[in-house]
């Protein structure tokens, strides 16, 4: 008798093992199968088998549902310009913009139609055109002329004065253009009345006179009177009349001064200036006494 028979023949409680290939005796206590489940015996139950879990059904993933306000991608750039303005700034830009494309438009059209030949429309609408054009954006062709201007033209003036006591006197020649000259001479905002006033008014005088100084046309009268007026405000901001004197006449007259050419052209010319010499304007009364206040 092996170990496992006289155990169980002095206590009765054990088991012996079974050997290979022997089913397991009737009354065990205990069998252990695969999982280690405890024998129904022991429990004092029927024996029952295992019971085993179904295998669980694949489940898909779940899904994740995105936000409709969430945008996928990189953020938008911001606005710049005019996008960026509010609508009200941006309505006025807009405005702005048709008045300067506007006004541009009008302002070259009334160009080209003062260069034109004579057609309908300068016909039918010529003072109009000129009131755009003049003074400040006069157009011309002396710049591309075969022989364009290469002279100097000052206007000169003077005066014959009564004075306090009575007497008359002449005063000396003023170079007005020259005073011109120095108010313009490095200024950067020079003003336009120094500029074009009195050689406007000189060109004006020329165009409706001719070689004898004869008025041409009903306009030759205008533009004396107002070469006139001009000269008489000069010469009494110049102080000629003197202190309690008044201006009775004035003469005007024209110094023209060939440009001197550059030294590598050869060219001679007279540096002397030629005259042009007007006769004596009496001043009217109301003009004098409206120069001299």
């Amino acid at each position: 008798m092996d170990a496992y028979g006289a155990r169980d023949a002095a206590g009765g409680g054990g088991s012996a093992s079974p050997e290979p290939g022997t089913p397991p005796a009737q009354g065990t206590a205990a069998t252990v199968r695969g999982t280690g489940e405890t024998d129904a015996a022991a429990a004092g139950r029927e024996p029952t088998e295992p019971e085993h879990a179904a295998p669980a059904e694949p489940t898909e993933p779940e899904r994740v549902t995105e936000p409709d306000d969430v945008t996928i991608g990189p953020p938008p750039e911001p606005r710049t310009d005019v996008a960026a303005l509010s609508l009200r700034y941006q309505i006025a830009a807009a405005l702005a913009l048709a008045v300067v494309a506007v006004t541009v438009c009008v302002h070259l059209g009334m160009v080209f139609m003062h260069v034109a030949p004579s057609n309908t429309v300068t016909k039918k609408h010529g003072k109009a055109i000129e009131e755009w054009i003049y003074p400040e954006f006069e157009q011309n062709w002396k710049l591309f002329a075969p022989n364009p201007l290469q002279q100097n033209i000052a206007v000169q003036a003077r005066a014959r004065v009564r004075t306090a006591a009575g007497e008359i006197r002449t005063t000396d020649w003023y170079d007005l253009s020259a005073e011109d000259g120095r108010a313009i001479d490095g200024n950067p905002l020079p003003s336009h009345v120094d500029q074009n006033e009195l050689r406007r008014a000189w060109d004006f005088f020329t165009a409706t006179h001719d070689a004898d100084n004869r008025p041409v046309g009903l306009r030759g009268s205008l533009s004396e009177s107002y070469l006139r007026r001009i000269v008489e405000l000069r010469l009494d901001r110049d102080g000629a009349a003197g202190q309690g004197g008044t201006v009775d006449s004035v003469q005007v007259r024209s110094a023209t001064t060939n440009v001197r050419p550059p030294a590598w052209s050869g060219e001679r010319i007279s540096l002397k200036p030629m005259y042009r010499v007007l006769s004596w304007w009496s001043v009217p009364a109301d003009e004098a006494e409206g120069a001299t206040k």
